[in-house]
């Protein structure tokens, strides 16, 4: 079978084991670059006393063992000194055999004990020593797992959404992507900041610390792969230029850009965005909204909480529902996209749903999350 043939999964776990033996200069680099700007998800890890006492935990259990070895075949043991072996020689040979080479007072004479030595002493002397110096081969094993999760991480990224910037919208937007049933291996944060990075990777997250205006940075979350960008920064500007590099990059990704200001809007779409909610305008409208009619305002805010009590979503029809009238399902129906184009439900065309048709409903809380 060729290598263009064989299954991802089988290509990914190769390119892996051969980034573990064989390394280009351009993927040194790369791996470098990485473990500095990509942050993995935080894994709950051992406390620092605890790990200690499991090593020195280990060294004496194979202390122990060792000595156990030795004074059980002590027969074949001579000591210069008194010529027997007892269960103290038997731990100070042990002991001295571990840590160094021995000192020749205490020597095997027999085959029996000679071949004890090959077989068992001289391995639990080599575990031994890896036990003490574990602190160094740690720090070795935790950055060959961080470009191991990161080269894996790469390997099986595909149809994924990016989240750029991490403050208040980047938050809620993931948020809401975790409770419509995205899970959050899907979902990259990119920010500048290493402190809003570090916040995304403690919630479950992979982050990208960098300029999302330039494209490296990008690239590094595999935007190219993407099916979704949010572009949520602080700045109408960046927004603008963050936009237009991703369209750039991935032509068929759904953009999804928030702005702060409406005279923005056009120069949003025409950077490539396909969507652009304008967070003030908005807020200025919920304002005006609760000052008028204080419980329209809750019953807003109530739709666009997800889990809250009322959830505004859009899902697929079921079986039961194809060839009915919108009022005959389950949920309130506000809109129906059909095709390409979305119907309200006062349209005259509404009379029927349609094999196709997504709904947009109103429904409580607990339904939507059976739904999902």
């Amino acid at each position: 079978m060729n290598d263009h043939e064989r299954h991802p999964a089988t290509k990914a776990r190769l390119s892996l084991f051969r980034s573990l033996w064989y390394r280009s200069r351009v993927e040194a680099r790369d791996d470098a670059e990485a473990g500095r700007t990509i942050t993995m998800p935080v894994r709950t890890s051992t406390p620092p006393l605890q790990q200690v006492l499991r090593r020195l935990a280990l060294a004496l259990m194979v202390l122990a063992v060792t000595t156990l070895i030795v004074y059980a075949d002590r027969g074949g043991y001579n000591d210069n000194s008194d010529g027997t072996v007892d269960l103290l020689d038997s731990a100070y040979y042990a002991t001295v055999t571990l840590s160094t080479t021995g000192y020749g007072d205490i020597t095997p004479v027999s085959d029996t004990a000679r071949l004890i030595n090959i077989l068992v002493i001289t391995p639990l002397r080599v575990l031994f020593l890896i036990i003490l110096v574990g602190t160094t081969l740690e720090v070795l094993t935790e950055r060959t797992r961080q470009q191991v999760r990161v080269h894996r991480w790469r390997m099986r990224t595909h149809d994924h959404i990016i989240v750029v910037g991490y403050g208040t919208k980047g938050r809620h937007a993931v948020e809401t992507l975790v409770g419509q049933g995205i899970t959050k291996d899907r979902i990259v944060v990119v920010d500048t900041q290493r402190k809003a990075a570090e916040l995304a990777g403690d919630d479950g997250l992979v982050a990208v610390i960098g300029d999302a205006t330039r494209s490296e940075t990008l690239l590094k979350a595999e935007v190219q792969q993407a099916s979704r960008v949010i572009v949520a920064p602080q700045r109408d500007d960046t927004a603008a230029l963050v936009t237009l590099t991703a369209r750039q990059l991935n032509r068929r990704a759904t953009i999804v850009v928030a702005a702060r200001e409406d005279e923005n809007v056009p120069l949003l779409k025409q950077s490539g965005a396909d969507t652009v909610v304008t967070s003030s305008s908005s807020a200025g409208r919920l304002l005006g909204v609760s000052m008028v009619s204080p419980t329209v305002a809750r019953t807003l805010e109530n739709l666009m909480t997800l889990g809250s009590g009322l959830d505004i979503v859009e899902r697929p029809l079921t079986k039961a529902e194809i060839g009915q009238a919108p009022r005959a399902c389950a949920d309130l129906v506000v809109a129906v996209v059909r095709g390409k184009e979305l119907l309200d439900y006062a349209d005259p065309r509404l009379t029927r749903l349609q094999p196709g048709d997504r709904v947009i409903t109103v429904s409580r809380a607990k339904a939507t999350a059976e739904q999902v």
